[in-house]
């Protein structure tokens, strides 16, 4: 049975892909590493994790500037999510995503996202219509 929850119209085109969740922030300069494609950060819950084509969700996002344009970096490299979730999200992670065409939505009026999407979820991310569909 599929599940539709609702959010703040978003950023970027429609995806499909496995949810990987954690309740940490988010931070693409400080948590990634964006050779290898995995989290790096020790003490981060997705330590040694790729996220590489996951649809990640988190509280919130951190930083500023370079871990906007890091995404961008991300995606022209082709090692990079495919969509970001977050309970609330920055406005320079924002234009970030803008800029990386990645899909981004935040806000969600079901609840905090990080309970209500688990890890290995299939997931379908519609920032246009402000909707993500947690598939059957």
């Amino acid at each position: 049975m599929e599940q539709v929850l609702k959010c703040h119209v978003g950023i970027g085109g429609v995806v499909e892909g496995e949810a990987l969740v954690a309740t940490d922030n988010f931070s693409a300069r400080y948590d990634l590493n964006r050779i290898k494609g995995v989290f790096s950060r020790p003490d981060h819950a997705l330590a040694g994790q790729s996220y590489k084509d996951k649809i990640l969700v988190f509280n919130t996002a951190k930083g500023g500037v370079a871990s906007a344009w890091m995404l961008h970096e991300m995606v022209s490299r082709g090692i990079a999510p495919r969509a970001i979730l977050f309970n609330t999200a920055n406005t320079i992670l924002a234009q970030g995503a803008a800029l990386a065409n990645m899909a981004m939505c935040d806000r969600f009026e079901d609840g905090d996202v990080t309970a209500l999407i688990k890890s290995g979820q299939q997931l379908i991310v519609d920032p246009v219509k402000g909707q993500v569909t947690i598939k059957g």
